[in-house]
């Protein structure tokens, strides 16, 4: 349907909306004022944080760089039911995969809430900007970890990056 920049609250403050917004390219203002106000629901551009990992190890070769920025796009499809699976790469029996990654969300440190997304195992990273060269502390993904406890192990890992699908009937 459309593309654009992925975004959201920023992770460093309380208070802050959980989910990430795909923001399309081309906006169109409303009323506004131009003075940045201090009472606000601020929305920051999302990067990717992912470092201390080899990332060819996991995604394509357009992840370049520890901190790229992430682009994001709205799909549609003919089948009625879409359903993220964490933990799996592949659609149970009957399901159609439209596309398959790794599970990210903000780090289960920072003082805003996030929500889990699927990353597709191809990432692009938004052109522009400062290709990755800083951190901007806006909104961040990082891979999402299994953790033993609760969650049994076996069939989890601690510490294995998780997987995840998206599928559609």
């Amino acid at each position: 349907m459309y593309h654009g920049f992925t975004g959201g609250s920023s992770a460093g403050k309380t208070g802050g909306a959980a989910e990430y917004l795909c923001l399309p390219h081309e906006p169109i203002w409303g009323s506004y004022e131009e003075e940045v106000q201090s009472s606000s629901a601020g929305v920051y551009g999302t990067e990717y944080e992912l470092n201390q990992r080899t990332l060819s190890n996991f995604f394509g070769t357009n992840m370049r760089h520890y901190y790229d920025d992430a682009p994001c796009a709205v799909c549609r499809t003919t089948r009625s039911v879409v359903l993220m699976i964490p933990g799996r790469n592949q659609c149970y029996a009957g399901w159609t995969r439209e596309y398959h990654g790794y599970l990210v969300a903000g780090h289960d440190g920072h003082v805003s809430a996030s929500q889990f997304v699927c990353l597709d195992i191809n990432p692009d990273v938004l052109t522009g900007g400062d290709h990755g060269k800083s951190k901007n502390d806006g909104r961040s993904f990082f891979f999402a970890e299994a953790r033993c406890g609760s969650l049994p192990c076996p069939p989890y890992v601690n510490g294995r990056e998780l997987t995840c699908v998206v599928c559609s009937i």
